[in-house]
């Protein structure tokens, strides 16, 4: 699939501080389903590690804090195959149930993923006007 990330928007916080609660369970669905490679790694202040794809990093980290309450917004330049690509990778979600979402002056078509550590990521795609 041809699809790239293009940028990284955290919902809250900094979006190289995601917060998983098990680092080591968390890496294998950002590898294998989200299609990420690690770039880096931390054991001090706490186990991290900083993640690509395309365009855009994230973090991960053992921080304490609840990642059923964070997430981040990825652009993308193409949803559809954003979520074909995600699917071919295995990823369970059958219908990715898109729908338009509008920020200030934007539109963007959209659909979510909730990665198994609970953090949610809303990928998307500009609309023309």
């Amino acid at each position: 699939m041809g699809t790239r990330y293009t940028r990284a928007v955290p919902y809250a916080g900094d979006v190289l501080q995601l917060p998983v609660r098990k680092l080591e369970d968390a890496l294998p669905f950002y590898q294998t389903v989200m299609g990420f490679q690690v770039i880096a790694r931390a054991e001090a202040p706490c186990k991290s590690a900083i993640l690509k794809r395309d365009d855009v990093h994230i973090g991960l980290a053992e921080n304490g804090a609840d990642p059923e309450q964070n997430g981040c917004f990825f652009e993308v330049d193409n949803v559809e195959e954003a979520f074909a690509d995600l699917r071919s990778r295995g990823f369970k979600k059958e219908e990715p149930g898109f729908r338009v979402d509008k920020h200030g002056e934007t539109s963007w078509r959209v659909f979510f993923v909730v990665a198994p550590d609970g953090l949610c990521y809303c990928l998307g795609q500009r609309q023309s006007p």
